[in-house]
């Protein structure tokens, strides 16, 4: 496989603004979990951050899929950028998201919002069995469990449909909300 320079595919942010106004953009979002021996999900990693409007609010991890870049490596790069280095996920080999969402900047077309931009996104749940620190402009990290979470989720607690995700991979786990 040829190496690709990733650094001169990057937009700036005039190009992706223009981006942005032309098309979709290609995310991927990533629930972390941590699960017990059984492998049933016993808490869910929720991230604190600000927004572009001064709000506060909960989210998942995630953002774009780079040119050239495989999912799982996509993955795996927003996991380390959000959670630390050391968070040691146990991203599958051939990953299969549990849903796919489409973020809109027009409010109220899916459940999900963004707006900046009309984006879809691949969500996954992803164990991690390291040491996860908020890194980034994450303001906090906080596990909660999975009744917590989904709790969360319904008071509307979490930005842009993040709570929607939530809910969703909680129900994809098998675990009831």
């Amino acid at each position: 496989m040829t190496e690709v320079d990733r650094a001169s595919s990057w937009l700036s942010r005039e190009e992706l603004d223009a981006a942005r106004d032309r098309l979709p953009i290609l995310y991927v979002h990533a629930i972390p979990v941590r699960a017990d021996d059984r492998g049933a999900v016993t808490h869910v990693g929720l991230l604190l951050r600000a927004d572009s409007d001064g709000g506060i609010g909960h989210e998942v991890v995630g953002g774009r899929v780079l040119y050239h870049e495989r999912i799982r490596d996509a993955l795996a790069r927003h996991i380390e950028t959000d959670l630390g280095p050391v968070a040691l996920p146990r991203i599958p080999l051939s990953p299969q998201p549990f849903t796919v969402a489409e973020f809109f900047p027009t409010p109220g077309v899916t459940p999900y919002h963004d707006p900046r931009q009309h984006a879809v996104s691949l969500a996954y749940v992803v164990p991690v069995m390291g040491d996860c620190r908020p890194q980034q402009d994450a303001l906090e990290l906080a596990w909660v469990n999975p009744e917590d979470a989904a709790a969360m989720a319904q008071r509307g607690e979490m930005t842009g449909g993040h709570g929607v995700l939530v809910r969703q991979a909680l129900a994809h786990v098998g675990h009831p909300i």
